[in-house]
């Protein structure tokens, strides 16, 4: 059971949150250009927005991620290890980062309120949404090491 649990743990890990790292790693590039006025803006809108769709919705199927992740850890008895709890808690500030601000300046920058920014509003959002999405893929960054290396753990799978 345990093996099906990391199975599905994994395989939820790498279809959810790297499709999350990619999308939103490229939607800053595409809202800046549909701004821009340029030829292929509309086009440049219609990505972003596609870009948009696919971080919120893997953000809400990735909650099967630490769900199978602390079911594989309570089968593993391993659920008080430091390197578990660590990765438990990167995972929530990486959470908090996509749902409370990665995913509300996507929106800004797509106009969903009816107001589109200025080119200076946006450009600056734009510069930070890169950077948060950088952190954010950082975290996940280091989750992985933390789950693969393991330190002080004793268990093997």
């Amino acid at each position: 059971m345990t093996k099906l649990l990391l199975s599905i743990h994994v395989l939820a890990a790498i279809v959810t949150v790297g499709s999350i790292t990619v999308a939103a790693s490229m939607f800053p590039r595409y809202a800046l250009r549909a701004l821009d006025g340029a030829e292929e803006a509309s086009r440049s809108s219609g990505v972003a927005a596609l870009l948009h769709r696919i971080c919120y919705g893997y953000a809400l199927g990735g909650i099967v991620v630490p769900v199978f992740g602390i079911a594989t850890g309570a089968a593993l008895g391993v659920l008080t290890d430091a390197w578990l709890i660590a990765s438990l808690v990167l995972t929530v500030i990486a959470a908090a980062l996509l749902g409370f601000a990665i995913l509300p300046r996507q929106r800004l920058l797509l106009a969903e309120d009816g107001t589109a920014p200025t080119e200076e509003t946006a450009r600056a959002t734009a510069a930070r949404l890169t950077m948060l999405t950088g952190i954010f893929n950082l975290i996940w960054a280091v989750v992985v090491v933390l789950m693969i290396v393991r330190p002080g753990s004793t268990t093997s799978v």
